[in-house]
């Protein structure tokens, strides 16, 4: 009779709570869900963002020609980064990304600290990517200052306006922009290749063997973007499948164009690399004369909207699965589920990055803080699910656990590079880990096998 009673009650406790997530059903399918060149085009809009605008330029400017070997270190590191990743996104599909993973293995107030470093980080760096874009069609159209914040400003409503209308809308037009995309990079690299020159590589090293550290500090942000769409893993159509195989595909794609990008910048730019904020433009410029500064315009539109699209779309499904959770308040909680669309955390969003992009465009100020500070961010981000990875993956995936091991080290190390700007992580964690206890989450914990 007390075996019984307590049945009934453990089924009418199980009745009460919210309905299941994605990864307490054992990782269903998703019949209308992102497929699988959607899914590989919002990873490679996450990962090969505005970087491929600007951060060929700056990391020659600090670096020289050595700046190729902070590339191919980052294009390297980002392996097993990406697979431990993968790995967690395909087991537990579940828009609160890194803060779910982080919830199972550590508990409440660490995933609390997670979800706010990239909901409450990402937002500052959304307006960098749109200043980044609106530089090249100043160049393109003529104009000062005023012009770039105008171009930046339509970027940013544009960005917020798509993703008012769901995911699965914003996945087909990130399928046309990463595609688009890629044709012109590869147009770019192939039309100059005529004009490298050996040369251009020596002295190697001009600010010696230590500015190889500090162009990677910079360069982090181009890297940054494989924990973006595990906010999105539960609006794949097969998470199970699907999530590692648009790893791959993006990591190819990505490391291919990246690395490509900056050997043919400093082949043909030479010292001139790290003398202009828009290398591509120079680059077609040599390539196809007037035409350069057309077709580089054409990449910078496509290049940021689709950056864009791809932070905020899992910025704001992040924000409503926060909600959900007891993370944020209540109210954000709208679209956390598969399928929906999280307007009033987009909002929030919306609000953070115009109140960031006002500053900026007021004070005229550098956007490097706002890299920087966004890098220190996410990067902590990383750290923390990478240890959450060994902890879920050990016993039940061997190659995930190593990538999420070799990933750790690695981020730890790219950290200490990004110096006092970990004060804004460090702001943001205390704040999370001093905050109220938050209500029990709606996701069990011991579901996702």
């Amino acid at each position: 009779m007390l075996r019984t009673t307590r049945e009934e009650a453990h089924r009418m406790s199980r009745s009460t709570q919210a309905p299941p997530t994605a990864s307490d059903q054992g990782n269903p399918a998703n019949p209308g869900g992102l497929n699988l060149a959607q899914g590989t085009a919002l990873y490679v809009g996450a990962v090969l963002g505005t970087g491929v605008l600007a951060l060929p330029g700056l990391a020659a400017k600090e670096a020289g020609p050595a700046s190729l070997l902070a590339w191919l270190g980052l294009v390297v590191m980002s392996v097993p980064l990406a697979a431990a990743f993968a790995a967690l996104a395909a087991r537990y599909p579940d828009a609160g990304g890194v803060s779910t993973y982080v919830r199972r293995a550590f508990g409440g107030r660490a995933a609390t600290a997670v979800g706010w470093w990239f909901y409450l980080g990402a937002p500052v760096g959304i307006p960098a990517l749109a200043f980044f874009g609106a530089e090249y069609l100043s160049r393109s159209t003529g104009g000062g200052w005023g012009t770039t914040v105008a171009y930046a400003g339509v970027l940013l409503v544009v960005g917020f306006v798509g993703n008012a209308f769901g995911v699965r809308i914003s996945g087909r037009i990130q399928l046309l922009l990463s595609g688009a995309l890629a044709l012109l990079l590869v147009l770019a690299i192939v039309v100059v290749v005529p004009d490298a020159d050996t040369g251009n590589l020596t002295p190697f090293a001009p600010e010696g063997w230590a500015s190889i550290g500090t162009a990677g500090a910079l360069l982090v942000w181009s890297f940054t973007g494989w924990e973006t769409v595990t906010h999105l893993s539960a609006e794949f159509s097969d998470p199970a499948r699907n999530v590692k195989r648009a790893t791959a595909g993006a990591l190819l794609i990505v490391g291919v164009l990246y690395l490509s990008l900056a050997a043919v910048t400093v082949l043909v730019l030479g010292d001139a690399a790290g003398d202009t904020t828009t290398p591509l433009a120079s680059l077609l410029e040599t390539g196809l004369g007037s035409y350069g500064d057309v077709i580089a315009s054409v990449v910078a539109l496509l290049v940021t909207l689709g950056t864009m699209n791809a932070y905020i779309a899992s910025t704001a499904k992040l924000g409503a699965a926060l909600s959900r959770d007891g993370s944020l308040p209540a109210g954000l909680g709208s679209g956390a589920e598969t399928g929906g669309v999280p307007r009033r955390s987009l909002l929030v969003v919306a609000g953070i990055s115009g109140v960031t992009f006002g500053v900026a465009a007021i004070t005229e100020m550098d956007l490097e803080p706002l890299i920087l500070s966004t890098t220190a961010c996410l990067g902590a981000v990383y750290a923390i699910g990478a240890a959450a990875g060994i902890k879920l993956l050990r016993g039940v995936s061997r190659a995930g656990t190593f990538s999420a091991a070799c990933a750790l080290v690695i981020i730890l190390l790219l950290l200490a590079l990004t110096g006092w700007f970990m004060i804004w992580p460090a702001v943001l964690g205390a704040a999370a880990l001093l905050r109220p206890t938050a209500r029990r989450p709606t996701t069990p914990e011991g579901s996702g096998s």
